[in-house]
């Protein structure tokens, strides 16, 4: 691997895109909606982190804006989404508690996987 693969294979280049969304689900269309809209992240290979937080790696600001356009072909007809980005060396310092305990860091993947 040479060094402009190491450059570009940066933690400060390579990004996580984290979906936050809260949707109405007072009525039947409205959570059928719901549900299709959480398939459709996770068929996209994203990750639940909560019930309506979704994360994904992407390799790049192209890759993010890619994903960003995608999954607004994709929205429901109502509620609120809100689509955020940061770098690898941003989520590999993101603490976590989980019942009142500190969870030990996720483990950032140590190479892009491909589909």
């Amino acid at each position: 691997m040479s060094n402009y693969d190491l450059k570009f294979l940066s933690g400060y280049r390579l990004l996580w895109i984290l979906v936050m969304f809260d949707l109405p689900t007072d009525r039947k269309p409205q959570r059928k909606a719901a549900t299709k809209f959480r398939e459709y992240l996770l068929d996209e290979g994203f990750e639940r982190s909560q019930y309506s937080v979704y994360a994904r790696f992407c390799n790049g600001k192209e890759a993010f804006d890619t994903r960003v356009r995608r999954i607004e072909k994709n929205l429901p007809g109502y509620g609120d989404v809100q689509i955020l980005q940061f770098t690898d060396k941003q989520y590999e310092n993101i603490i976590r508690f989980y019942d009142q305990g500190r969870q030990k860091q996720k483990k950032n993947p140590n190479q892009l996987v491909l589909f």
